[in-house]
């Protein structure tokens, strides 16, 4: 788990609770301390930025990693009113490992696809721990052409630690699957709104990861590999995982100042694990407000867009 400097961590801890008294009388004896309080939540504020900005692109996977970040299904629950699950490739069988199905967000009907972690280990187990076969892939697929057939936006959630590289996947075809949804993603005609909710790793987030838009949770991780991968490859030691991961940028912030992330959604201070309610209203605001901005474009357009979004990637190097 992330580590904080324990005397911001303390400051912080201190400000709350001062925040929260201030409400406390001014809510029951009816005195006006509303200027107060805003003066200590903007002191509030900057410590949790300062905090933040302390972490290290190691502490960042840590915090991407943890058990207890909320999963795709969660952000469903938050999202939509209303979300009906569907099942299968209709080639093999389904991978409980990639979730999807169609929902209602605002005015909007979608079709939301994402990776799926569990929250303790027997879900872990069940889900794979987030790591697809290539039925997974061959479902999602599934669903983006039947959204595209009924004019459906796609929004994805990332979060996977990479495909499943064991035998049997690679037998069932792994890198075809994850191929073809690159090809065919890029050729959609609706507008697909992409974000990175936990690990976004290698080409097990790309196979769900060509979008018009994409968005990182600002302690989310993307990178072609695992900071793991990189030492065994780079220093012949995969313990060395904290120095590969200083190198990698891999972090929400590295990858927006190189544009290839759209938008980095804040987090509270410990943590989308702290408190789901704000981070959910964000993503939720942010795409009512892009499919708005989709509805006046042609299908070409939005075709248009998002292969010129991907082309100018790697210019600002």
């Amino acid at each position: 788990m992330h580590t904080i400097d324990t005397d911001i961590q303390e400051k912080i801890e201190k400000l709350e609770e001062d925040i929260n008294k201030l409400k406390l009388i001014s809510s029951s004896n009816e005195i006006d301390l509303s200027d107060k309080i805003i003066d200590l939540e903007k002191k509030l504020d900057t410590l949790k930025s300062e905090a933040c900005i302390k972490l290290s692109p190691y502490e960042k996977v840590c915090l991407s990693r943890d058990i207890k970040r909320p999963t795709t299904k969660d952000y469903i629950d938050k999202i939509c009113s209303n979300f009906i699950e569907l099942h299968g490739d209709r080639l093999y069988k389904d991978d409980p490992s990639i979730i999807g199905g169609i929902g209602k967000i605002d005015k909007f009907s979608v079709t939301i696809i994402g990776h799926q972690k569990g929250n303790d280990v027997h879900e872990n187990i069940k889900r794979n721990f987030g790591m697809p076969h290539p039925e997974g892939y061959r479902k999602a697929l599934r669903l983006m052409k039947q959204a595209e057939k009924f004019k459906r936006p796609i929004i994805t959630f990332i979060d996977t630690p990479g495909a499943f590289c064991g035998l049997e996947a690679e037998e069932r075809g792994q890198g075809e699957a994850i191929a073809r949804n690159l090809l065919e993603m890029s050729k959609l005609s609706v507008p697909i709104i992409c974000f990175v909710i936990g690990e976004g790793g290698s080409g097990g987030a790309l196979g769900i990861g060509v979008g018009n838009e994409i968005c990182m949770l600002e302690h989310s991780v993307y990178s072609v590999i695992s900071p793991e991968g990189l030492s065994s490859i780079l220093f012949k030691d995969a313990s060395k995982s904290k120095e590969a991961s200083e190198v990698m940028k891999l972090t929400s912030q590295d990858l927006y100042e190189l544009k290839i992330v759209d938008k980095i959604i804040e987090e509270p201070f410990k943590g989308v694990q702290q408190n789901i309610e704000p981070v959910s209203r964000d993503i939720k605001s942010f795409i009512i407000d892009r499919l708005n901005h989709y509805e006046n474009l042609s299908e070409a357009e939005i075709i248009s867009h998002r292969y010129n979004k991907f082309r100018e990637i790697g210019r600002c190097l």
